[in-house]
């Protein structure tokens, strides 16, 4: 399975703070906003990824990134020249995904809970049986912010609805998509809609329509934050803030999501840790039998 992370748009929510970087390159507490979905993609087992970014971020983006050989995977860029809509990546993507299926997800979406990390490592371990599309969802209390998916009275996904009016389902689709090798095809075929966007939700409408969308209604042991405006930026840092600072353990730490992930060796994870704090704890990690051990 080969993944892609969109990173492209232009931020205008966070501004001033994205006129001259991406947002998806402003820390979240310690680290840059962009190693969160990557560490939930490494986790999937993900190892080829395209990182789809804006037209003057290029440059940063691989300064940061490189080629992801020091985390034991391949990156790949493309320049998104306007954003419309998130289906507009699968058309990107197309090229790098070959007829291989893919997982999506956005940017500025994080993602954090044992619910999520094991549906994760169930799709890592059994990829081909995706059929159709796999998506998570999320309970929220405010469902127009978002696209919501609707279950039958057998639980069984029956529709979707992009910021619906009135009250259809409570529960969102956040920002990760999984899809077999016909999604790049579908997004071609869209029409875009009132905004000018190619929605994902229409790709995700065809997968239901056709009885092939999957969905997995996430705990309340699960956490999924979109960083998209100055609000949630904050609220995310804090939180990762307080749950390091509590447990011990670091969220987003691409280093150490590839190493218990097999990418890379113990020894290459002592390599990779820099002088400083964020160094010392993958050292710790590496030489910890308790906090160390692979899972």
């Amino acid at each position: 399975m080969r993944g892609i992370i969109l990173a492209g748009g232009t931020g205008t929510r966070l501004w001033p703070a994205t006129k001259a970087v991406s947002k998806q390159l402003i820390p979240i507490h310690d680290k840059p906003m962009i190693y969160y979905p990557l560490t939930t993609l490494i986790t999937a087992g993900v190892r080829e990824v395209l990182i789809i970014v804006a037209p003057d971020q290029e440059y940063a983006f691989r300064t940061l990134l490189g080629d992801g050989s020091q985390w034991g995977m391949s990156f790949f860029y493309a320049v998104q020249s306007r954003p419309e809509g998130i289906a507009q990546a699968l058309i990107i993507g197309e090229d790098f995904l070959d007829d291989e299926p893919c997982a999506l997800i956005l940017g500025d979406n994080l993602f954090h809970g044992d619910d999520i990390d094991r549906s994760l490592r169930t799709v890592h371990a059994y990829p081909h049986d995706i059929r159709g599309a796999y998506v998570f969802a999320y309970e929220v209390s405010d469902p127009s912010r978002y696209g919501v998916v609707q279950f039958d009275a057998h639980g069984l996904p029956c529709g979707v609805i992009e910021k619906p009016q009135h009250r259809e389902s409570r529960y969102a689709v956040p920002g990760i998509y999984f899809f077999n090798q016909d999604a790049p095809n579908i997004a071609k075929n869209l029409t875009p809609s009132p905004r000018g966007e190619l929605e994902i939700m229409d790709v995700l409408r065809w997968y239901v329509e056709r009885g092939e969308l999957a969905v997995n209604t996430l705990g309340r042991g699960s956490a999924w934050l979109d960083t998209g405006t100055v609000q949630s930026l904050t609220q995310a840092s804090e939180y990762v803030r307080i749950l390091e600072e509590r447990q011990g353990v670091k969220l987003g730490c691409v280093e150490e999501a590839a190493w218990r992930s097999g990418f890379i060796t113990t020894e290459q994870l002592i390599e990779l840790a820099p002088s400083s704090g964020y160094g010392d704890y993958l050292r710790s990690v590496a030489t910890d039998v308790r906090i160390g051990e692979r899972v």
